[in-house]
């Protein structure tokens, strides 16, 4: 089987790629196309996180288990794409490079039948170009003058250890 994918940037501007592969492909396969087609070198940590239809971000699949018990999280290389995505389940949220957080919805739009004579992975349709930085993550969280209240309480210490309780000699 042959799965239609669109794969979406978070950007204000429309930047999506369409994609067929394989649904018997491994999710490090997928992610490969997916940093090629947008234009990556493909050399930072990403992550797949299973998604509901309100793109509520679910268990992840990670591209290595860095967990502090092995086992501990799916990773990309041993899970196939048609064991995570299928008609009743057809959305993901991808997540490349954790330092500057690109952020992909991925939703399988079809599943076909090979064509004969086609290879796969092939890049269907690109429309838009990567920006030079990724959207901005909004944080919701308390007041800001509560954080800056905390900076400065924080910045009054200085280099003043006496006052503080803890040994700065400890090892």
């Amino acid at each position: 089987m042959i799965y239609r994918l669109r794969v979406i940037l978070d950007t204000v501007e429309d930047i999506f790629r369409d994609i067929e592969i394989q649904a018997s492909s491994t999710l490090e396969d997928f992610h490969n196309v997916i940093t090629q087609s947008f234009g990556f070198a493909g050399e930072e940590m990403a992550s797949f996180y299973v998604s509901d239809d309100a793109w509520e971000q679910g268990e992840e699949i990670a591209l290595f288990d860095m967990s502090e018990k092995p086992g501990d999280v799916r990773v990309m290389s041993d899970t196939v794409l048609e064991d995570t995505l299928w008609e009743k389940q057809t959305k993901l949220i991808y997540v490349y490079d954790f330092l500057y957080m690109w952020t992909f919805f991925v939703e399988l739009a079809e599943i076909t039948e090979p064509a004969p004579g086609e290879q796969y992975p092939k890049l269907l349709f690109a429309k838009g170009e990567i920006p030079a930085e990724a959207l901005e993550p909004e944080f919701k969280g308390g007041d800001s003058d509560e954080d800056d209240e905390y900076s400065d309480d924080y910045d009054d210490a200085g280099d003043n250890y006496d006052s503080m309780d803890f040994d700065e000699n400890w090892n």
